[in-house]
């Protein structure tokens, strides 16, 4: 089956680089039903893919080491690995909220409802309390993805969508307790440019908490960005990427703090922050050498990550600002160069590039 799916869609790929999928509105790229149909193929052959799997399960005694990924997370088995199972269920989401008569609707209802039975959720939600270190499980990329995920489904109007939202609660509940007593005694911030970046997770974060209006958790995100961020300068961006980044250690920073502050106070930070020579190097495109190696077809996500970063930095920048555009444009060249090679390589790029796409093009 996997090897079928690779069949039809490698066709698609020579021609995605002629932007069949992509339309322009308002100077921005767009998907079209057409593209959106084709990414949406990605996570609906790896939602129910088991293995290869990434369990990052912690062994605690014999019996564990028997545990099939689907025994253990029965709603987040597949795609290799648990975050990204839930960023693929997080895009089918956005694609089912954004694109009326996507060909794939019934396949995709069908696969999510699967995922967000009542009983599947509770076995996701115990999991964090069931095992003595399972409390540190995924922190935080994995949790600011299930509030991503939440969002997505709070904010849509459709009667199955919001038995998902409240088969989710349970799961949604236990990473919010989690991150809230997290967050006090995080003393330093996480900067490196793979999961627990530290800037990444509290982005997600923060959108999620002014979304469903929690403002306790939403001062506290507020307190520890500024405490974390607020006086770093000359940030040294010159340095990125490391070998497997697909977060921009910089940039994601800059897209936090530009949504805590006013654009005055964000420009006078911005000028400190960023020294002119490390934003000419993030604007750089990474070069992605092996696409078909694990690590190294990260610096593709790397791309999309980036262009999502530059366009909500370049948004509260002053328009005479000649960084603007800058940023604007890489971030377009970033997103165009970066969408035909989403299935241009394994399984490793396969199970989670396509939602760093939807998610690049939704801002």
């Amino acid at each position: 089956m996997r090897y079928l799916i690779l069949f039809l869609l490698f066709p698609a790929v020579a021609i995605f680089a002629q932007n069949p999928y992509l339309t322009t509105q308002n100077d921005q790229l767009r998907l079209t039903l057409a593209g959106a149909s084709f990414l949406a193929k990605l996570p609906l052959h790896c939602i129910h893919t088991e293995y290869p799997n990434k369990t990052g399960h912690a062994i605690e005694a014999e019996p564990d080491a028997k545990l099939t990924p689907k025994e253990l997370h029965p709603s987040f088995y597949g795609c290799l690995d648990w975050h990204s199972s839930v960023h693929g269920h997080w895009m089918l989401v956005k694609l089912l909220k954004t694109f009326k008569n996507l060909p794939e609707e019934a396949q995709i209802r069908q696969i999510l409802d699967d995922s967000f039975q009542a009983a599947n959720m509770k076995i996701e939600a115990d999991y964090f309390t069931k095992y003595t270190l399972s409390k540190t499980f995924e922190r935080t990329y994995g949790w600011a993805w299930i509030l991503k995920l939440d969002e997505e489904l709070y904010t849509w109007d459709d009667p199955q969508g919001r038995q998902w939202h409240l088969n989710l609660r349970p799961l949604t509940q236990q990473i919010l307790t989690l991150w809230t007593n997290f967050l006090p005694k995080q003393t330093y911030p996480n900067r490196t440019g793979v999961h627990p970046n530290t800037a990444f997770g509290l982005v997600f974060a923060l959108d999620y908490a002014r979304t469903v209006k929690n403002t306790t958790f939403e001062a506290q995100i507020i307190e520890k960005a500024n405490y974390f961020y607020l006086k770093n300068t000359n940030v040294p961006a010159i340095q990125e990427p490391d070998g497997s980044d697909f977060l921009s250690p910089s940039l994601e920073v800059a897209d936090l703090m530009r949504r805590i502050m006013i654009p005055a106070a964000f420009l006078k930070w911005f000028n400190g922050f960023m020294p002119a020579a490390g934003l000419k190097n993030v604007m750089q495109l990474p070069i992605v050498s092996d696409r078909n190696d694990m690590q190294i077809v990260h610096l593709d996500g790397l791309s999309l990550s980036r262009a999502w970063c530059m366009k909500g930095i370049a948004q509260v920048l002053p328009k005479t600002d000649p960084r603007r555009a800058q940023l604007l444009k890489s971030a377009q060249s970033f997103i165009n160069t970066t969408l035909p090679q989403i299935a241009n390589g394994g399984y490793g790029g396969e199970h989670w590039l396509a939602s760093f796409a939807v998610y690049a093009l939704g801002q």
